[in-house]
């Protein structure tokens, strides 16, 4: 948070230095007018076309890390479905399973977050838990009406689990379009520089209101980088769900 900020002030800071020197070196004449409509227009215009750009950009990244929340959370809920319909199981079934969907949550945990906080794809491995625990899921042939239905449900819920896990994984794998980062950049640069087209006679507030363009603009682009990954930066989705059903 702190670099952050430090770099939405050096760009304000930046920003109102190229003010102050191009009002020291090109100063309006008594005659010329501050103001121009056609430029004004064109600001107006680039301002508004800029505002779309980042109204879609922030719109993409809170979609994805939301859809990356719900996945998360449904793939906790499920593996503790799970965990909690194993009691119902025959014995040497339900401890299985325990182990099973244990096993899974803690590589989840332990091995499949570090992973994606630094950027990398759930490895296979999840995968290989999963198909295990599917395995040793059917029902035995000895088992009772009840313990039958308890099964079918657990499978039930581990297909919902397996389709949680592959949309984290298309979550992970989801980033912004590098067209919206370039517009993002480009169309940032061209609203900040159309500021120095026409001049303000104050400089005061031609000062002010370039240092809080720019500082608005930078911090907004700051954000969309930090959501632009779901499970990394400063709002991370994080495991919090896995370790409140299960305390891994």
């Amino acid at each position: 948070m702190t670099e952050t900020l430090a770099i939405v002030l050096g760009c304000a800071l930046l920003a109102a230095a190229v003010v102050l020197v191009k009002n020291r070196l090109w100063p309006l004449g008594a005659d010329e007018e501050p103001r121009e409509d056609v430029a004004e227009y064109i600001s107006m215009m680039v301002g508004v076309l800029y505002a779309l750009v980042l109204g879609l950009s922030m719109v993409s990244v809170w979609d994805t890390r939301s859809g990356a929340e719900e996945h998360v959370q449904a793939e906790a809920s499920a593996a503790h479905q799970i965990r909690m319909l194993s009691d119902g199981l025959p014995p040497a079934q339900a401890e299985h399973t325990r182990q099973g969907i244990e096993a899974y949550v803690r590589h989840v945990t332990t091995a499949e977050w570090p992973a994606m906080e630094e950027g990398s794809f759930p490895a296979q491995e999840g995968w290989v838990l999963l198909d295990r625990l599917r395995a040793e899921g059917q029902v035995p042939a000895g088992a009772t009406a009840a313990q039958q239905i308890t099964a079918q449900e657990s499978l039930a819920q581990l297909s919902a689990l397996g389709e949680a896990r592959r949309g984290r994984e298309t979550d992970a794998g989801e980033a912004l379009s590098p067209v919206l980062w370039f517009g993002l950049i480009v169309g940032g640069l061209l609203t900040v520089t159309f500021m120095f087209m026409f001049g303000v006679k104050r400089s005061l507030t031609h000062v002010v209101m370039v240092m809080g363009l720019t500082a608005l603009i930078t911090f907004t682009v700051l954000l969309i980088h930090q959501m632009n990954t779901p499970f990394s930066g400063l709002f991370a989705v994080d495991d919090g769900p896995f370790t409140r059903y299960f305390g891994t």
